[in-house]
């Protein structure tokens, strides 16, 4: 048995056919993948983005609480300098008190404390900037 052309056309185009759609299904599950290869990489670029801003927000909290700190040691320093200039007399080192001398450290009304050295420094807020 011999084929006509016409068998042979339709074969052609069947085989043709076959593989265009193939060629179709292998595109789209690219496609597929391409996407959902962008969509894992968006995700991590937003996890990374709020980790950042988590962070950022940390470090505003600490500034706010050191600069707080400095505050309320700068106050403590003008209290205790206050006391002094009121009641030069009284300047026995009470039990926990910090930075003031005893009678026989330090000449009455200075405030501070006494290092290996010899010198006295004032009581002054912490100038530390570091955070991390």
């Amino acid at each position: 048995m011999k084929a006509s052309k016409m068998d042979i056309l339709n074969e052609k185009s069947s085989k043709g056919k076959m593989q265009a759609v193939k060629e179709k299904l292998s595109d789209m599950a690219t496609m597929r993948k391409v996407k959902s290869d962008a969509k894992a990489e968006e995700q991590a670029e937003k996890d990374l983005a709020k980790t950042r801003i988590e962070v950022a927000k940390e470090i505003r909290k600490a500034k706010e609480a050191e600069a707080g700190m400095d505050l309320h040691v700068a106050k403590a320093g003008e209290i205790v300098q206050k006391h002094i200039e009121k009641h030069p007399d009284d300047l026995v080192n009470a039990a926990g008190a910090v930075g003031i001398p005893s009678s026989n450290e330090n000449s009455p009304g200075s405030i501070g404390s006494t290092n290996p050295i010899g010198s006295t420094s004032p009581i002054s807020a912490p100038t530390s900037n570091n955070l991390l």
